[in-house]
């Protein structure tokens, strides 16, 4: 059995093993085993290869194996496969790293770069030739989803404005995540008001990026780095406060991809994703609990089609943005009732895999083309650009509806985010 490192296999993954009764679910649901055949499936490549791996007696088709969790979600018998079949991944590349995935992987620097140069950067990446060229040289296809670049950070944007007084409801940490603070600063910004008006002081320490894309690539050791020195960063704030995200895919490595993927096994990042809550989530809570007070929000008659993103699903805290978008009045939210949209993090903008990613996403494209009047909503943001590259329908976060029907923006909804 081989190891990508000291860590060692995940025990609890690695003990699930034996519960694998090869019952196939996991292999009906996966979204890449249906179309297409380089993939040979969950099972196969996970608990049932697991107990034969021996170096070179590896099954190269793990490779296409997306990431997305829905084979764990689904087992009926807790077996961890997404778990292992992330940990066998990264140890058959750990020697032969394509650069492609070294690069991909570093949203950080890639928001630096672009930043400064934003209106250049946007036009390169929208100039066919160029994305030809990218795609030959790197590796990166032609057609797949880019973010756009902003000439102001959402740090920029705090340092910049002039503070609100403190709010009545005390304290909370915002967690903004790469793509907030480089390519999405409009949800940033509008996760903050939203909070803001609900009579909250956001705190946002300095963080860097929790390293979710190098971990998503196999890059473990330098994923594990970035991931600790995030939760160093974060617990420089007062540490008994909630902790805010409106990536839910950064905030899933906190909460639990980190530790049961990665094996971080520090308390403080158990202490840290214990106290992270998605923004959605969290307003759910409040109104469940009787602290959000919804009779003054705007009425908004809209039909908006949401997906559901995997990360998401693999939080286990159901979809608590199609309850919050349905307390806006007049809006009707209808489920897109698919597994995934393709994208998978960084795996849709990969060459070979670009068409597997369209073809996964299919039935979300046709869904929200199907239903949408105008606007799409997805709590992912690389889902959002997938999404919206896809079927030309702007997509936001669902915070957009909140941010609106609480008055701080205008009617419609508009992106930008």
């Amino acid at each position: 059995m081989f190891e990508p490192d000291s860590y060692e296999h995940d025990l609890l993954n690695r003990a699930s093993l034996d519960h694998c009764v090869k019952c196939t679910i996991c292999e009906t649901q996966c979204p890449v085993a249906a179309v297409t055949p380089l993939f040979s499936g969950p099972k196969y490549v996970g608990p049932q290869a697991e107990r034969f791996r021996h170096g070179a007696s590896v099954d190269y088709s793990l490779d296409y194996c997306s990431s997305c969790g829905i084979c764990t979600n689904v087992c009926p018998q807790g077996v961890h496969i997404a778990e292992l079949n992330s940990v066998a991944r990264a140890a058959m590349k750990k020697d032969h790293m394509p650069l492609r995935d070294q690069l991909i992987s570093r949203t950080t620097f890639m928001g630096m770069a672009m930043t400064p140069v934003a209106p250049i950067a946007n036009a390169v990446l929208k100039f066919k030739p160029a994305r030809i060229a990218v795609e030959k040289v790197v590796g990166i296809h032609r057609d797949a989803a880019m973010p756009t670049a902003h000439t102001q950070t959402l740090v920029g944007w705090l340092r910049g404005r002039t503070a609100p007084k403190p709010g009545s409801r005390g304290k909370l940490i915002f967690f903004h995540g790469c793509a907030q603070n480089y390519f999405e600063v409009e949800t940033g910004v509008k996760t903050i008001e939203v909070l803001e008006h609900l009579g909250f002081e956001v705190i946002v320490p300095k963080q860097g990026c929790c390293g979710l894309p190098l971990q998503s690539n196999g890059i473990f050791d330098t994923a594990r780095v970035w991931v600790r020195k995030l939760v160093a960063q974060l617990r420089e704030a007062p540490r008994d406060l909630p902790i805010i995200s409106c990536s839910t895919s950064c905030g899933g490595m906190l909460k639990h991809e980190a530790n049961e993927i990665l094996g971080v096994k520090d308390a403080d990042l158990l202490e840290v994703g214990g106290r992270m809550r998605d923004i959605c989530e969290f307003l759910l809570e409040m109104y469940d609990n009787g602290e959000l007070d919804t009779s003054d929000w705007l009425e908004n008659e809209l039909t908006v089609p949401y997906h559901a993103p995997c990360q998401l699903r693999g939080q286990n805290i159901g979809t608590p943005a199609v309850q919050l978008l349905e307390l806006v009045p007049g809006i009707t939210v209808v489920e897109s009732g698919a597994y995934c949209c393709g994208i998978a993090g960084t795996y849709g903008l990969k060459k070979e895999k670009y068409e597997v990613a369209m073809k996964v996403g299919k039935p979300v494209f046709d869904k929200i083309v199907a239903v949408n009047e105008g606007i799409a909503a997805c709590d992912s943001e690389t889902c959002r650009w997938q999404i919206e590259q896809a079927t030309s329908v702007p997509t936001v976060h669902p915070i957009a509806f909140i941010h609106q029907a609480m008055g701080l923006s205008k009617l419609p909804v508009t992106t930008g985010s």
